[in-house]
């Protein structure tokens, strides 16, 4: 007798906790409750006057490049910054590698981006 009452308890364990998974999977919680459980997302600062009027802010070396090469092309490129990633066979991937990783180079092609900004 004895063992058939400690399968009776345990198979009333498992409904028990089957029936809890199932409650919390049907009752939807309220706004509140998914609030204290996620907090929110931090706001973003605001752009200072500073921020927005320095011509760099929000674009990223990728798109000032696109740029430059719609505007000029390689080979003007290639002849004001005499860098080798746009003399020979110039790809995007091997010029944004570059500009990444050397500074001067970069400092180059953001005075002609101010001037090509300049002009328009």
């Amino acid at each position: 007798m004895h063992i058939k009452n400690i399968n009776q308890n345990e198979s009333i364990d498992k409904k028990n906790q089957s029936n809890q998974l199932l409650d919390t999977v049907s009752n939807p919680q309220t706004n509140e409750e998914l609030a204290e459980e996620k907090p929110a997302k931090r706001k973003r600062k605001e752009a200072t006057e500073e921020q927005l009027k320095n011509p760099f802010h929000g674009v990223k070396l990728v798109q000032v490049l696109e740029r430059l090469v719609a505007h000029y092309g390689w080979e003007y490129l290639g002849e004001r910054v005499n860098i080798r990633c746009f003399k020979n066979n110039p790809t995007m991937k091997s010029s944004l590698g570059f500009l990444r990783r050397t500074a001067w180079a970069r400092e180059h092609v953001e005075d002609v981006y101010l001037e090509m900004l300049e002009e328009k």
